[in-house]
């Protein structure tokens, strides 16, 4: 008796192709199937060239960076010359030093904001769409007033009359301010998931609500928690150059929002020092560009007919 041949996909079966080109390359290559997606995609490889750019000069900003950034010894308001590639500030401190430095600061800001955001809003959205009655009334009142009150006003308030400030304030209150939206969608999500049959089956094999969670309704949000870790993210970079701008950060702490506070106070446009004023600005936008980018290889992820060949 003869073997039947293997089954061929139908010629216009693109998405069945690109996840079993996916699939081969990344047994080639022993890479993670969902990093060969990613890559695949051109818009995200780009994203996460241009993040491992800003990451690597995070790490090693103290081994790049010419001069150290709070060292004022330098001529005051020089424009770019062959010593200060970025020229030097009002209080004579390198631009270009104080720019690598306030990498590590954007970075910094970002990862641990948007951990605290997304894991703020995972909880409460899980706790409410999972387990419901009462429970979901309440945390789904906090939800909406979370989302009325402004995120912009409260963050300039709590900064403002804080009794101590650093960079460890910023983060809390970026966190405390931006859970909500994440954690109404993750709710929403969850009441979706936990009629599927997968989640009845469990019940009915005697899986508590913590392993079904665990094993059955997170993992199907992943691609959801990631898009959400990643805006989480961009608002806290935006968020803090904003209250560094406004003179609510810590003034020893070096970060592009206080460059641009700085270069205002110090009246960079109008001695012409344009660097020390686009420099901090135009890093901002590429690093939320970068996220912005990654975000179109996230939602590939997630829908097959979005997937690059």
């Amino acid at each position: 008796m003869s073997t039947p041949a293997p089954a061929v996909p139908a010629p216009g079966t693109d998405t069945e192709g690109v996840q079993a080109a996916a699939t081969a390359v990344a047994r080639t290559t022993r890479l993670p199937g969902w990093f060969v997606i990613l890559w695949r995609n051109r818009k995200c490889r780009i994203g996460l060239l241009m993040l491992a750019a800003f990451v690597l000069l995070a790490v090693f900003a103290p081994l790049l960076a010419p001069y150290d950034p709070h060292e004022d010894a330098f001529p005051t308001s020089l424009g770019p010359t062959g010593s200060h590639w970025l020229g030097t500030t009002a209080q004579g401190e390198d631009v270009l030093s104080q720019l690598v430095v306030g990498a590590r600061t954007s970075m910094l800001v970002g990862l641990a904001a948007g951990v605290l955001s997304t894991l703020i809003g995972l909880v409460i959205g899980l706790t409410a769409g999972f387990v419901g009655g009462w429970v979901d009334e309440v945390l789904s009142f906090l939800i909406n007033l979370g989302l009325v009150v402004p995120a912009l006003p409260l963050m300039v308030t709590l900064a403002a009359y804080a009794p101590v400030r650093g960079i460890w304030l910023i983060i809390v209150v970026i966190s405390v301010t931006g859970w909500a939206y994440g954690a109404r969608i993750k709710r929403s999500q969850v009441i979706t998931l936990r009629t599927r049959d997968y989640v009845t089956a469990a019940r009915f094999a005697g899986d508590g609500t913590a392993r079904i969670i665990a094993r059955e309704i997170v993992p199907n949000m992943t691609s959801l928690i990631v898009v959400g870790f990643m805006g989480a993210a961009l608002a806290a970079i935006g968020g803090e150059a904003g209250l560094a701008f406004l003179g609510l950060g810590d003034p020893l702490t070096v970060s592009w929002g206080a460059m641009l506070n700085q270069a205002s106070l110090g009246g960079a446009m109008l001695t012409g020092q344009w660097a020390w004023l686009i420099a901090p600005g135009l890093a901002l936008s590429l690093l939320i560009t970068s996220f912005t980018l990654i975000n179109f290889g996230i939602d590939a992820l997630s829908n097959p007919h979005l997937r690059e060949d």
